[in-house]
């Protein structure tokens, strides 16, 4: 049986409002799943802004820590990754792909240098050669290459261009697990079905597992293996993600099934909803 490759138990993060006499909130509350239990998979974490689902992830990735309970990777407890070569060590196999590719790079740095960095830091390139043959290897996982990024600037990029060569940016290190919050809602939906299905073949490919956060439930529906729904905060509910988003529970999720139909979808997007014209996508200001 594979190992778990991360384990979150009774997590929860506490943030002080009014000051040091003020009343405190739940970001995240009680929150308890796996990841890669039986092997690569992608879970998707589906809800609204105030959710919790990014604070979640912040957790994840080791940026902010959690106030309760546990969140383990590969049977290291992340509250004891404090030492910088522990924490490049995790970073190696944690990536992170964030929901505007135009902020994720400064706009006066070249984008190969970013690759060139980070193959340098996570993937032993020793040389320019290596660290120039690991970025283009990176980027033609994602359907480009290097010549076709050298010397560019991100505004002379697309938004579809920049977020794949931000996965790309991700891929050098060989990770075993990438945090992707709302990788899609920058680009345009045909932009949008490239990227979720580049996802399916990361994980079927690369055997790296995904935790795809979102508030839209036709993406999420037509990549994941499992879902997680979340509340202000807290899991309201969670398991296979067809079995669970064909006939939801919980009246929040029920909710969002039904929600209005936004103009942005197209059977593009998510063909398989052809057949399921109940589940809607929830578009959330």
């Amino acid at each position: 049986m594979t190992a778990t490759l991360l384990e979150l138990r009774n997590v929860v993060r506490t943030y002080s409002k009014g000051g040091l006499f003020g009343k405190s909130a739940r970001a995240v509350d009680d929150v308890s799943f796996e990841v890669g239990v039986n092997g690569p998979e992608i879970l998707a974490i589906i809800g609204e802004s105030g959710s919790g689902k990014t604070t979640l992830a912040r957790m994840i990735l080791g940026t902010v820590r959690a106030s309760g309970g546990s969140i383990r990777f590969k049977d290291i407890d992340m509250a004891q990754v404090k030492s910088r070569s522990q924490r490049m060590a995790f970073m190696r196999q944690v990536q992170p792909i964030f929901q505007n590719p135009f902020e994720a790079f400064n706009p006066l740095k070249r984008l190969d240098r970013y690759l060139l960095a980070t193959a340098r830091h996570f993937a032993d390139a020793r040389t320019d050669e290596a660290a120039a043959a690991a970025s283009d290897a990176a980027l033609r996982k994602v359907g480009l290459s290097m010549v076709e990024v050298k010397g560019r600037f991100p505004h002379e990029m697309s938004g579809g261009q920049l977020q794949r060569v931000a996965i790309a940016r991700a891929l050098i290190a060989s990770p075993l697990l990438l945090v992707a919050d709302e990788p899609v809602s920058m680009v345009d939906a045909s932009l949008r079905t490239a990227i979720v299905n580049l996802f399916k073949k990361l994980r079927d490919e690369l055997g790296v597992s995904i935790i795809y956060i979102t508030h839209d439930l036709a993406t999420a529906y037509s990549i994941s293996d499992r879902v997680v729904i979340m509340r202000r905060g807290v899991v309201v509910e969670a398991g296979d993600a067809r079995a669970t988003l064909d006939n939801p529970q919980h009246p929040y999720s029920i909710e969002l099934k039904s929600a209005v139909l936004s103009p942005n979808m197209s059977p593009e997007v998510a063909p398989e909803l052809a057949s399921a014209p109940s589940l809607t996508t929830y578009t959330q200001e």
